[in-house]
């Protein structure tokens, strides 16, 4: 056993092995951590509910809130739904770890952190700890391998909330009732992960979901109560079974049972002198959609407190609304994550190295970042213009955003299908740098694409163009009018060499189409 100090009093306080390692908080049915609830959403009625809301707030046993708070979510399909989302958004994503520093020491300790960051149980830890969401607090027990070194945790146990007590001096302090401490005890150091949301300022007991969407599932429940009673009424034809004036006891008996058969069995057997009509009912004014609306406005209120937006959730049927309101509104989903990260650096990772390497004057961060949905699209659209421009763009970062892999030596590559044209037309022998620029072609703007085709047609005409145009200069000096020079052209056309001075402007010719149609899109 070794000393440190006690994180919430300062005090030292002994560090005891079996305690670190065995779960302390494990509930049996003949002790006072019960794992057997009363129940509570069965019987609930304004009156009841208002009692269990009001017994947190005065300090009172919370246990009766907290199984309400359990079995809304068991019950209400929607608030379950809702809520899970909610959770995934963040317990779905993997944490990382930054350094307090680029010192030895800091490096070092982030790689310890890396190592229990990285293990299975993680994802279960953060959705356990996000339970707090619809209670307003979460306690998770951390259990210790104390028998070699470093200690690290083993597993993590879920405490259920329904042991927690607040403590009657200031109704702040978080306690656990066991049998040494039916009231309750305040929780070991270093043994246990609180996490406390906070959707508005105030007390932690005042702060679950459950507490907003409480009044809404007693409205809902009323209100299915009082739909499937009016289906029975209003949805089922009246059946009318008509006899004789003469009609005996008997008779009137065999028509009540065929009408009890039609219910059940949808047929009977009855004398021909009988006769049963089925008279449909009137939809009882409006009746037959007026619960289903009241069903709804309930859900979407719980969809607003939950999500914070009702689009995705209830009426999110157009593309524009699903992509303004993915799932969980993000800086809701932000200040979900920022609050985890807070409660797992505060309770898991300063005990997990103060335990093992003493008090540190800085620690390691986990982080846990919410990406943002992004149209990727757009931003390609806007920063091409600018990358022509001449702005310098990392393409390590472009990667990292699209999600693409770095490129490795060998690794065959995609190229712009008008540079991979070029590259497979022939190239003049005179040309030194043809290909170079032909590669590097799609980084100049056009007007320097224009400039250098117009340089390499114009050092190669007089090379190629004294073959063709000589004998045309000659037949203009002969020639005494224009007549007579339009003449001698035909005869003179026969005997020009120009398929090396014609094969060159067709190459040009291709190389500006293909440009043009790159500058067009």
């Amino acid at each position: 056993m070794s000393s440190i100090l006690d994180p919430s009093t300062g005090k030292p306080f002994k560090v005891d092995q079996q305690v670190m390692s065995t779960d302390i908080a494990r509930a049996y049915t003949t002790g006072v951590r019960n794992p057997r609830a009363n129940p509570v959403a069965s019987s609930l009625t304004p009156h009841r509910l208002a009692a269990v809301l009001r017994s947190v707030i005065d300090g009172n046993d919370p246990e009766a809130y907290m199984t309400l708070a359990e079995e809304i979510e068991e019950r209400d399909l929607h608030y379950s739904a809702q809520l899970r989302t909610r959770k995934l958004a963040v317990a779905a994503i993997a944490p990382t770890v930054e350094a307090a520093s680029d010192e030895a020491i800091d490096v070092l300790m982030a790689e310890r952190v890396r190592e229990i960051m990285d293990d299975d149980q993680i994802p279960e830890l953060f959705f356990d700890l996000l339970d707090g969401l619809g209670k307003g607090l979460a306690v998770v027990q951390i259990l210790w391998d104390t028998q070699s070194t470093p200690w690290k945790p083993q597993d993590y146990k879920w405490v259920d909330p329904r042991y927690l007590r607040q403590d009657q001096e200031t109704l702040e302090q978080i306690l656990l009732i066991s049998e040494d401490a039916p009231m309750g005890a305040p929780l070991d150091p270093y043994k246990f992960i609180l996490h406390t949301p906070r959707s508005k300022s105030g007390s932690v007991w005042r702060n679950g979901l459950a507490r907003l969407v409480a009044v809404m599932y007693m409205l809902k429940s009323f209100t299915i109560r009082d739909w499937w009673a009016f289906a029975e009424v209003f949805g089922i034809p009246v059946r009318i079974g008509k006899y004789g004036a003469n009609a005996s006891t008997d008779d009137i008996d065999t028509l009540i049972n065929a009408i009890g058969r039609i219910a059940s069995d949808a047929g009977a057997v009855i004398p021909e002198s009988m006769k049963i009509e089925m008279v449909e009912t009137a939809k009882g004014n409006g009746g037959n959609t007026l619960f289903e609306n009241m069903a709804r406005w309930c859900d979407e209120q719980v969809s607003k407190a939950v999500l914070g937006q009702t689009m995705t959730a209830d009426n999110g049927s157009s593309q524009s609304q699903a992509t303004v309101h993915n799932e969980v509104r993000i800086d809701i989903a932000k200040w979900d994550a920022r609050q985890l990260e807070s409660s797992i650096n505060e309770y898991l990772i300063k005990p997990y190295i103060i335990l093992n390497w003493g008090v540190q004057l800085r620690y390691p961060k986990v982080r846990i970042k919410v990406p943002e949905p992004e149209d990727l699209k757009m931003f390609v659209e806007s920063i091409t213009p600018l990358v022509d421009r001449g702005l310098k763009v990392s393409t390590s970062e472009m990667s990292d955003k699209f999600g693409l892999s770095t490129v490795k030596d060998g690794d065959e590559t995609l190229v712009p299908l008008q540079s991979a044209s070029m590259l497979d037309m022939p190239i003049a022998t005179n040309r030194q740098h043809a290909q170079r620029i032909a590669i590097n072609r799609v980084m100049n703007t056009a007007e320097a694409e224009i400039d250098a085709l117009t340089n390499e047609a114009m050092s190669e005409w007089e090379q190629v163009a004294d073959e063709f145009m000589n004998p045309i200069i000659e037949l203009a000096n002969k020639s005494a009018s224009y007549e007579q020079f339009a003449a001698g052209l035909p005869a003179l056309q026969e005997q020009l060499g120009a398929e090396q001075f014609i094969a060159q402007m067709a190459q040009y010719m291709f190389q500006l189409r293909g440009l043009g149609d790159n500058q067009d899109g």
